[in-house]
């Protein structure tokens, strides 16, 4: 049995509306605490945003097909090194400096 699934326009752009609001709705909620833990899980998001936009890209018949999947895998490498990046700096605010003095510390 050869089953083919097609996702229309309309449908898409449901599924892209909805996966928006519920994004938006579940991040809104998320304590400040959290944030660091959940770009580490976002960032593992992003890398497999850019295997499907590889995917893609290597599936891809025509030079629009082509274009599109070299912008996807493009953002997507983006998305998931600025992910790092942010990761990062936001780790080394719990870092403790050397240059920082204690509190009291009048010298």
């Amino acid at each position: 049995m050869d089953t083919h699934i097609a996702i229309t326009g309309f449908v898409a752009v449901y599924i892209f509306v909805l996966a928006a609001f519920t994004g938006y709705e579940v991040i809104s909620r998320v304590p400040a605490i959290l944030h660091t833990p959940l770009m580490s899980g976002s960032n593992f998001i992003h890398g497999i945003v850019v295997v499907g936009a590889l995917y893609a890209l290597l599936n891809a018949t025509s030079w629009p097909e082509q274009a599109i999947g070299f912008v996807g895998v493009l953002l997507g490498a983006a998305n998931a090194g600025g992910g790092y990046v942010v990761t990062e700096r936001m780790l080394a605010m719990f870092k403790p400096s050397g240059t920082r003095k204690a509190k009291g510390d009048l010298s």
